[in-house]
């Protein structure tokens, strides 16, 4: 009786365990508001409004920042990745997502030799402070080795979603 017992039990939390990747799996534009998607549904990015701003999101509905000290060279690495993650990419998907969407994204290396999305030039991020429909990154204002670092919400319009206000600093000690 007992290794009928414990068959029950594996097969049980086998069953759970597929429901719950199944579920994870699952997942429609309904979540991102019905916003337009790059990368065929799944989306490595879309638009999405966030506080009343359009914004550029992972697929996750985080949102993407740039830095305009990165305009010629990536700088943000080491401890600087430990709050604005590089969001990764390939060519192919930043050539669906630009004609998908109609938006300026690229490719480009890291110095780590990772590929790294870009919009309008500049390598996009997410914060790690934030979750998914906020931007609390957009005015940003941090420091790694020596560089400064404004963090602006990649937006649809013109500009950045920055209103002025929001200047914190990182709990970075460099």
């Amino acid at each position: 009786m007992r290794v009928s017992i414990k068959h029950s039990v594996t097969a049980a939390v086998a069953i759970g365990f597929a429901a719950l990747v199944l579920a994870a799996c699952g997942g429609n534009d309904s979540e991102n508001g019905g916003a337009p998607t790059a990368g065929g549904g799944s989306g490595v990015v879309s638009i999405q409004s966030v506080d009343g701003t359009n914004v550029l999101v992972d697929s996750g509905g985080r949102t993407l920042y740039t830095a305009e000290v990165e305009k010629a060279d990536i700088l943000c690495t080491d401890a600087c990745t430990s709050f604005w993650d590089p969001v990764a990419a390939s060519d192919a998907q930043s050539k669906t997502a630009s004609a998908d969407l109609d938006l300026d994204l690229g490719v480009v290396k890291r110095p780590d030799g990772a590929d790294q999305l870009t919009f309008n030039g500049l390598p996009l991020y997410t914060f790690t402070e934030e979750g998914a429909g906020q931007l609390d990154g957009d005015g940003f204002v941090d420091d790694f080795d020596g560089t400064r670092f404004e963090w602006a919400a990649a937006t649809t319009g013109a500009g950045s979603a920055t209103s002025g206000s929001n200047q914190p600093s990182s709990p970075s000690p460099y």
